[in-house]
């Protein structure tokens, strides 16, 4: 089966940007710094291997690895890739439902096969950098409602945006004090 080599979508550099966090990552206390073992191994797969056998970070990483291997082809700006330094690219996984993937085109056909789940993650994010804050409970029959009426147009990105901006967290947002420094 030939691999995929294009970005599209749910693989886009652009995509990745905007669904990634506002801010900047920062390690924390619980994060534990690499042993010497992790440093010798060569390639992203064999670290986070050595990493997903420490119990408490096995749990988040059974669920977020396959999707990042299925995007390894893919580098930081979404120029295809063969080697992770010298070492082939093995961008093969299974997610946490049991679907198997060797490509990011299985991953793209995983996320399409449930458009809705996708699109209620692209909106929440979408709604947090909108409303400058982070989206509470309160928030979520508008992001239901969004993802609902956008399915009417195909899921189509500006029907998120035209949804965001129609919502009630959007336009009765409060506006921030300035610090009088």
């Amino acid at each position: 089966m030939a691999r995929e080599r294009r970005p599209s979508r749910g693989v886009g550099g652009s995509l990745k940007t905007f669904l990634a966090l506002p801010h900047r990552f920062r390690r924390r206390v619980w994060i534990r710094i690499l042993t010497a073992e992790q440093v010798k191994v060569t390639s992203l797969r064999q670290r986070l291997e050595l990493h997903r056998k420490v119990e408490p970070c096995a749990s988040c990483h059974k669920i977020m690895d396959p999707i990042g291997f299925a995007l390894e082809n893919f580098d930081m700006v979404g120029t295809w890739r063969e080697l992770d330094g010298k070492t082939p690219i093995d961008s093969s996984g299974q997610l946490v439902d049991g679907t198997k993937l060797q490509s990011a085109a299985d991953l793209r056909n995983a996320l399409l096969s449930r458009p809705e789940m996708f699109v209620s993650t692209a909106t929440q994010k979408l709604l947090t950098y909108a409303i400058g804050r982070t989206v509470q409970y309160y928030d979520m029959p508008a992001v239901r409602t969004i993802v609902r009426r956008s399915a009417a147009n195909d899921y189509r990105f500006s029907s998120l945006v035209l949804g965001v901006v129609q919502s009630d967290a959007f336009q009765k947002k409060k506006k921030m004090k300035k610090n009088s420094e």
